[in-house]
């Protein structure tokens, strides 16, 4: 039997709200093919010099630290499991990408292939 910890399943949950805040309930029915593009964008170390910091918002420097791409993408997929998709099976291209930014965030782009 699979466990999803508390804390993924907050995670998958805000990001079925998200989904349905911003895309007021645009579902790809089953059977249609689709293209995931993530953009993950993580905070720069409050540690980092003013100089490394501005490398790493130019993307000079990319994360290279946790959380890994694949494990976001799991919690993409999951959390849009019913609400964007019928499954996350439709899925056939996948995109992701991390970069340091001041204001973390994932962006999701969903397209019909």
């Amino acid at each position: 039997r699979a466990y999803t910890p508390e804390k993924t399943a907050a995670y998958e949950n805000l990001i079925k709200l998200e989904y349905e805040r911003q895309c007021q309930g645009e579902f790809y029915g089953a059977g249609t093919a689709l293209r995931m593009k993530l953009i993950i964008y993580q905070q720069p170390a409050k540690s980092d010099s003013k100089r490394k910091t501005a490398a790493k918002l130019a993307g000079e420097i990319r994360p290279t630290k946790k959380p890994d791409c694949s494990n976001v993408l799991k919690s993409i997929e999951d959390g849009l499991n019913g609400v964007a998709y019928a499954d996350d099976a439709q899925i056939v291209e996948i995109e992701v990408q991390k970069y340091y930014d001041l204001h973390p965030r994932v962006e999701v782009e969903i397209k019909e292939v």
